[in-house]
C-alpha cells in the first residue's frame, strides 16, 4: 500500500463487504480488526471507517487486486456462513476489479472446499497467472 488514504479505502471497502448479508458478525470485525492492524491504521480511523460511505479506489496493482481479492473472500468466509449475496457480490468485486472471472470461480471453489477455507499464496497467485498465458 503506497499511503494511508488507500489503506483506508481497501479497509472501508472490506467493511461494506462484511455487512452485505445484513449483519457485521463477531469474528468479521475481529478479521477486520486484525487486517487494520496489518495495514497499520489508527484505531480510531478504523472505527470511523463504519461511520462513513464507501471511499472509492482503483487499486493499480495486480498483486494488490489479488491480495484484496482473497482478503474478501477470507472475510466471507469468517462467520462460518456462506450467504447467496456474498457469493454474487464477491464476484462482481472480482469482475469490476479486472480479475479474470475463471480464476475468481477456482479461487472460491478451492476455499470453500479447503478445510479452514484458505488457500496457499503459491496457489492463488498461479491460479491468476495461468489465466495470463
Amino acid at each position: 500500500m503506497n499511503n494511508y488514504e488507500e489503506r483506508l479505502a481497501l479497509l472501508s471497502e472490506m467493511i461494506a463487504f462484511s455487512v452485505i448479508d445484513g449483519r457485521l458478525h463477531e469474528r468479521e470485525y475481529l478479521f477486520l480488526t486484525m487486517i487494520a492492524e496489518e495495514l497499520q491504521v489508527q484505531k480510531h480511523d478504523f472505527k470511523n471507517l463504519f461511520h462513513q460511505e464507501e471511499y472509492p479506489i482503483v487499486i493499480k496493482s495486480e498483486f494488490e487486486r489479488i491480495q484484496q481479492f482473497y482478503r474478501l473472500a477470507l472475510l466471507m468466509h469468517c462467520d462460518g456462513v456462506l450467504h447467496e449475496r456474498e457469493q454474487i457480490k464477491i464476484h462482481e468485486i472480482g469482475i469490476n476489479m479486472g480479475l479474470n472471472p475463471h480464476a475468481i470461480k477456482r479461487v472460491l471453489k478451492a476455499m470453500e472446499t479447503s478445510p479452514n477455507k484458505m488457500i496457499s499464496p503459491q496457489f492463488l497467485i498461479e491460479v491468476f497467472q495461468e489465466q495470463l498465458n
